[in-house]
């Protein structure tokens, strides 16, 4: 979306792990799509749990920047116990059922109750390992960590590289793989109410030929077919498996759907008439230094909801986008944003960076554009996670065809596809596409 004089991705922002093992990246390099930054062979190489974090500023609710050694030591011990938690897979019995629990417990034996001067210091490690826990529910697209399950945490892969944003937007990659189509192909605004399968349809005036399918758009057209491929989200699943499908789906898929989870990760643009951060910067954090992962976080949303942002990326480089700040915040705080208006958003933000800067006059933002990914009707959040409760395996039956008996006269009627349909890379859009292809080729095997 253009704001400024640049372009606000409301979706997808980044390729994760830019490296020859995602065809996100592959196909962007021969489209010509990306910067050559990117391009680098010592960037594709980077393993993004080790490399050094792009310049940032902490700053804390009292209104000043944080030490930087402190923050870092603190995140430090988080990477640390994230890591640990991702050696969990396969176990037989995991120490917690959620991620949440597992680095709690951890965090609790880390951080010792300290006597005397040292308090301040354990406070400030408490509340940036508290901030930490939001970033990761950011990336999870979860309200919070104690909804993912621990087990199977360790079986999401992260490519090698340093993830890299497309210089003109990632929706250059879909046109260009649309442009080798034939006109008229690809029908958009064209919203489906109903897919009808195990039939037998026949087209008007065609009594020779019958078809299994039949998709039944919300605005009266049909089209009939021998195979569909549903690629909607989970979210959406979620809520409508039941009439959207006739038959409905069978059992087994229908508590796959029901396990899995399914966050929301919403961004908040603002543009600003200067930059109140120095040019380095790329990266403005946010720790209010009253909270502590080892307490209950408040239920009030409307007084609270703003803490759960993480901070804001600085959208790169200004002459592109202007003065433009990128915000992210997820789960329920996320939710609710969406529920204000823009003006109530743009007043919050004002307040929360005048709090972080301490700087009682500094200029509000001069427009505020936002993502509302829980609101819209057909993905009803952002991405998938492996919840509590359920494992790889949900992933594995949401992808599986129907209909499900391999010997059946008119097979692959349904085929499933989307980030939530792949086991080790749920979430991204190399999943994505990666799955789409899967499907494909199981056409072609047919």
């Amino acid at each position: 979306l253009p704001t400024a004089s640049g372009l606000a991705e409301m979706g997808a922002h980044w390729i994760h792990g830019p490296s020859p093992g995602n065809p996100i990246f592959c196909l962007a390099t021969r489209y010509g799509l990306l910067g050559p930054e990117a391009a680098r062979e010592e960037n594709q190489r980077a393993e993004a749990g080790g490399h050094p974090p792009p310049p940032s500023v902490t700053y804390g609710s009292s209104g000043r920047a944080l030490s930087p050694q402190a923050v870092s030591e603190a995140r430090h011990l988080f990477d640390t116990l994230l890591a640990s938690a991702r050696a969990f897979w396969g176990a037989k019995e995991p120490p917690a059922p959620s991620v949440g629990q597992y680095l709690r417990v951890e965090i609790a034996r880390r951080v010792p109750a300290l006597e005397g001067g040292e308090e301040d210091a354990r406070r400030l490690q408490l509340a940036v390992l508290a901030a930490c826990l939001k970033l990761e529910c950011c990336i999870s697209g979860t309200h919070s960590m104690d909804l993912v399950a621990l087990e199977p945490f360790g079986e999401y892969v992260s490519l090698p590289g340093l993830d890299c944003t497309f210089p003109g937007g990632y929706s250059g990659l879909p046109d260009r793989m649309l442009s080798a189509l034939p006109e008229g192909t690809v029908l958009l605004n064209k919203a489906v109410r109903t897919i009808r399968w195990r039939g037998s349809f026949r087209e008007e005036g065609d009594e020779a030929r019958d078809f299994p399918v039949r998709v039944e758009c919300e605005d009266g057209d049909a089209f009939l077919a021998d195979h569909v491929i549903v690629t909607v989200p989970l979210g959406f699943l979620k809520e409508r498996h039941q009439d959207f499908f006739q038959p409905p789906l069978p059992e087994r898929k229908a508590e796959a759907i029901h396990r899995l989870g399914f966050g929301t990760n919403n961004k908040i643009f603002l543009e600003f008439e200067q930059p109140f951060w120095e040019p380095q910067q790329q990266l403005l954090k946010a720790v209010w230094e009253d909270e502590s992962p080892l307490e209950e976080p408040s239920n009030d949303l409307e007084a609270n909801w703003f803490k759960k942002l993480i901070g804001f990326v600085v959208l790169q480089p200004p002459e592109q986008h202007g003065h433009v700040l990128c915000g992210f915040i997820a789960g329920k705080e996320s939710e609710y944003m969406e529920t204000l208006s823009d003006t109530e958003v743009l007043g919050t933000m004002t307040r929360v960076l005048r709090t972080l800067t301490g700087n009682p006059r500094l200029p509000a933002p001069r427009s505020v554009l936002r993502s509302r990914w829980h609101s819209a009707p057909y993905t009803r959040g952002s991405y998938s996670y492996v919840a509590v409760g359920s494992s790889g395996d949900d992933i594995d039956v949401l992808a599986q065809p129907l209909p499900e008996d391999p010997e059946d006269p008119r097979p692959l009627q349904l085929l499933f596809a989307g980030e939530a349909t792949h086991r080790t890379f749920y979430s991204t859009t190399h999943g994505a596409l990666l799955s789409g292809w899967r499907e494909a080729e199981r056409l072609n095997q047919l």
